[in-house]
């Protein structure tokens, strides 16, 4: 029988396990992969529509669709690129990619005690911990546009990436952004998104349009942050960005130092988000 993009979808499905995701296996679960309502979930996509896909009753998702559903379904590139040709779509080249390698998700799956977020060359957010959405707030409901972290730092008014304020120290963030951006340029010339983006904050940020004309490079060290937290105050953490080897993404990572009081509060902030309660601070006050 001819694949098509349906019977690829539930084979991949199939072969996934729940705990790679991050989902508990109870007792009585008899679905050894995931199931259609875990994978519309992490893909951002209707169970109706998911359903229809895997019928073959939908037949032109966009490359959005592709993209997350391959991102949720850990594939690796070359099974990626097959699902874009199944889908009558060619596989994205010369344009930053938001796959995630299975073993970043994998590792993120095991690191809902810290707040982590998945970002793409550009800075967008695409993944994130349970531990980052109870400290910064849940960023699902925003547009990728909204979770774009230059954008956040260079433009003012809301966005996604934060519910609360954040304080950083100094100005390495900024001339970092801008240092990875013109680096993106250069590595996708054809990612319309990445051009749009630079031209619309060197028109609505002096600091960008400042640091950009005059050639800013920087890295991004360890740094010192600290969240202004409506529930429990200022949570002061540390912050680190890791990139991965071979791979457009960046992860961000915040961290306290175990048994200090901003370790309390994170976990405060964990539980009470795991569980949906009101609990008190003092509940959930970490051994000394």
């Amino acid at each position: 029988m001819d694949e098509n993009l349906g019977t690829a979808l539930r084979r991949w499905r199939d072969r996934l396990s729940p705990v790679d995701v991050g989902r508990a296996v109870g007792p009585g679960r008899r679905a050894a992969g995931l199931r259609r309502e875990e994978l519309a979930e992490l893909a951002g996509v209707s169970v109706d529509y998911l359903v229809r896909l895997e019928q073959g009753r939908a037949t032109s998702p966009s490359a959005q669709v592709v993209a997350s559903l391959a991102r949720a379904l850990q594939l690796d590139p070359l099974e990626r690129d097959h699902a874009y040709r199944l889908a009558g779509l060619l596989p994205p080249r010369g344009i930053i990619s938001t796959h995630i390698p299975a073993g970043i998700q994998r590792m993120l799956a095991r690191l809902g005690d810290l707040p982590v977020g998945v970002f793409s060359a550009d800075w967008t957010l695409l993944s994130w911990t349970p531990a980052w959405a109870a400290l910064l707030g849940d960023p699902s409901a925003a547009t990728p546009a909204q979770r774009n972290l230059a954008r956040a730092v260079f433009t003012p008014g809301p966005n996604g990436l934060s519910a609360w304020p954040v304080l950083n120290d100094g100005d390495a963030l900024s001339r970092a952004l801008v240092a990875d951006l013109r680096a993106a340029l250069v590595d996708h010339p054809d990612d319309r998104g990445l051009a749009d983006l630079v031209a619309d904050l060197r028109g609505n940020s002096t600091e960008f349009a400042g640091l950009w004309d005059e050639g800013a490079v920087g890295l991004h060290p360890s740094a010192r942050k600290t969240v202004v937290h409506p529930e429990v105050g200022e949570v002061t953490l540390d912050c680190d960005v890791l990139t991965v080897p071979g791979c457009d993404v960046r992860l961000v990572v915040y961290t306290v130092a175990a048994g200090s009081s901003d370790a309390e509060k994170l976990e405060f902030l964990r539980v009470t988000a795991q569980s949906g309660t009101t609990a008190t601070l003092d509940s959930v006050r970490l051994p000394r």
